[in-house]
């Protein structure tokens, strides 16, 4: 993109990034993906042991969607990762950061590939709470991790996507949390998601932030790969764009603003602060 980065800083002991400026390339994230192979993986844990994370796994498509499944597996290949799933019992799409009255219900499940779980019957945003009043009740998790959903969260997505909800619920109680979305297509490509999730996490699990949240969204290319990802601000409309439409990743053309949509519809998985 021809644009310059910095390196971050840290301002009072927490890693920042100096100049979050929409439409940035994030060099830490390039090398995570880049360094990604078992073998590359393997040396790194050996040279720098990971210190434990405590992982608190949710989403809005329920507990059995395929989403969520591809971002425990992913996780559960990571370095002194602990994942605990606490989801909704069913599809809670479009719910945002809602919440239910009363006492909720759980009960134990499974993930699609078999992974333990508990399905609560309540929207996303309930799950957190619940999972903080009961697996987490002596001490919180390190992350909270919302997704993998089922079609892209940006531009006026954002404000209703339960996914993000679930997120930001965590974030407003101190802990860094992450939505992530995988682009509508047939299928969806979760993989590429799973993928930007957790080299998000390599480049910031040593410097997470009480409380920050970050949206990522990852297109479903119907040509080429993914470009990159980068910064972004939430954008106000789809404009011309399909918000349910194909992103063609092998388009050399620059996003037309800085914003989520353009960048995501040129290609490009986007990076979005919510909360810092």
């Amino acid at each position: 993109m021809g644009s310059t980065t910095r390196s971050p800083t840290r301002r009072s002991g927490v890693l920042s990034w100096p100049a979050m400026r929409p439409g940035m390339l994030f060099p830490a994230l390039v090398a995570a993906l880049l360094a990604g192979s078992p073998a590359s993986a393997s040396a790194a844990a050996h040279a720098h042991p990971a210190a434990p994370l405590s992982v608190l796994v949710t989403n809005d498509d329920g507990v059995a969607a395929p989403g969520i499944d591809a971002l425990v597996q992913a996780l559960r290949r990571q370095p002194a990762v602990t994942v605990t799933v606490v989801a909704p019992a069913k599809n809670q799409s479009l719910t945002g950061a809602k919440t239910t009255a009363g006492p909720l219900k759980a009960r134990s499940a499974k993930t699609k590939s078999g992974y333990p779980a508990t399905a609560v019957s309540g929207y996303p945003a309930d799950t957190v709470i619940y999972a903080l009043g009961h697996q987490f009740r002596h001490r919180k998790p390190d992350l909270v991790v919302s997704g993998i959903n089922f079609g892209e969260n940006i531009g006026p997505f954002v404000g209703i996507s339960g996914t993000v909800g679930a997120a930001l619920t965590a974030g407003k109680r101190g802990i860094p949390a992450v939505a992530t979305s995988q682009g509508f297509g047939s299928p969806p490509d979760f993989a590429a998601g799973a993928k930007q999730t957790i080299a998000w996490l390599a480049a910031n699990r040593a410097h997470l932030h009480k409380g920050a949240v970050v949206n990522i969204n990852t297109p479903t290319c119907s040509a080429g790969h993914v470009r990159g990802i980068l910064s972004a601000t939430v954008g106000a409309s789809f404009g011309s764009y399909d918000a349910l439409g194909a992103v063609d990743c092998a388009t050399s053309a620059a996003p037309s603003g800085h914003d989520d949509v353009a960048e995501f519809f040129t290609g490009y998985a986007t990076i979005t602060q919510l909360r810092t």
